[in-house]
């Protein structure tokens, strides 16, 4: 599958920052999962316009870098911003503000939408020891968006190959005795791949992120956009328990062995153990802040330890009572 087509929308008076951000983002283009395009990207003799309009219209992500001379620009705020916007509400593709400088952005049309980096904080700003900390920040954000996207442009298809048809072999003894004893495999078909939908889950605000089935098949949890936890009856459909206690999108849950325990983890570095009593969660002292984004979570299956890993490759350990 081609790689998540990434728009850089900015002002000129940005880009060495737009340069630095680039450089960070590199890793990921060498994993073939984003092709970042920018004007820079055009070549001599081009009609600059319309190959602008061009990716504009086709990106999947298209990144806003803010600044106050984005905001003053008549051609960023006016016409790709705009744009872009317009395609966002369509649900055509995936808007992220970045804040390069400190301004005023909070209007209406984007404060609605998640920026980056975390809490909104501007790349040059005293909230961070180095830049590199900001962008590394935003490179990761931007990299859980374009898997999101990748999965959902996944086909969930099976195509099944064709086999070309052989000249039919001439009728003899030999061949009737051989078609008796072995019997062609039966023929598959893609209806062997149906899945049948029985049914559906409603009442996050946001995208659900992350899910986790609890092992008797009885109860699911669910993680969100919105900054909640939700737990459901799978048999009725009923919706349980909404622990809201994250200040940004969740991004792991997992239900232990004993279906006593469920674990959480979200963007804002934190992960939070609850304990089930008759299908009532209360909060858990925090397992502590992971100095990395939290990654994935898992339960043992005595359910004495909880793990879990940063986005880097590095596992944290804790044991539960």
């Amino acid at each position: 599958m081609a790689s998540i087509e990434i728009f850089f929308c900015y002002a000129r008076e940005d880009e060495a920052l737009v340069n630095q951000l680039k450089r960070h983002l590199i890793p990921l283009q060498r994993q073939r999962l984003i092709d970042i395009w920018y004007d820079r990207d055009i070549s001599a003799g081009t009609e600059w316009e319309l190959e602008i309009k061009e990716h504009l219209n086709s990106a999947q992500i298209i990144l806003l870098l803010v600044s106050p001379d984005f905001m003053a620009s008549d051609y960023c705020y006016g016409v790709e911003m705009r744009r872009a916007l317009e395609r966002h509400e369509q649900k055509e593709v995936r808007v992220i503000p970045v804040i390069l400088r400190p301004v005023y952005w909070q209007i209406p049309s984007l404060h609605k939408l998640q920026a980056l980096p975390l809490d909104a904080k501007p790349v040059v700003s005293s909230s961070w020891h180095y830049q590199d900390e900001a962008f590394f920040n935003v490179t990761e954000g931007t990299r859980i968006v374009a898997v999101k996207v990748m999965s959902s442009l996944t086909p969930s298809s099976l195509t099944l190959p064709i086999k070309p048809s052989e000249p039919e072999p001439t009728e003899t003894p030999a061949n009737v005795l051989q078609q008796q004893a072995v019997k062609p495999d039966p023929l598959v078909t893609p209806e062997d791949f149906s899945w049948l939908c029985i049914g559906t889950l409603t009442g996050h605000k946001g995208s659900v992120d992350i899910v986790a089935i609890s092992p008797d098949g009885q109860m699911l949890s669910s993680g969100s956009e919105d900054q909640t936890i939700k737990l459901w009856n799978l048999k009725t459909g009923d919706l349980l328990r909404t622990p809201t206690v994250y200040e940004h999108l969740v991004l792991s849950v997992a239900i232990s062995a004993d279906e006593q325990t469920l674990a959480s983890g979200s963007y804002d570095h934190t992960i939070k153990q609850w304990k089930r009593n008759d299908l009532i969660l209360y909060s858990h002292p925090a397992l502590g802040k992971s100095t990395f984004l939290t990654g994935r979570i898992n339960i043992s299956l005595t359910s004495h330890w909880c793990v879990w890993s940063g986005i880097r490759p590095q596992w944290k350990l804790h044991r539960n009572g």
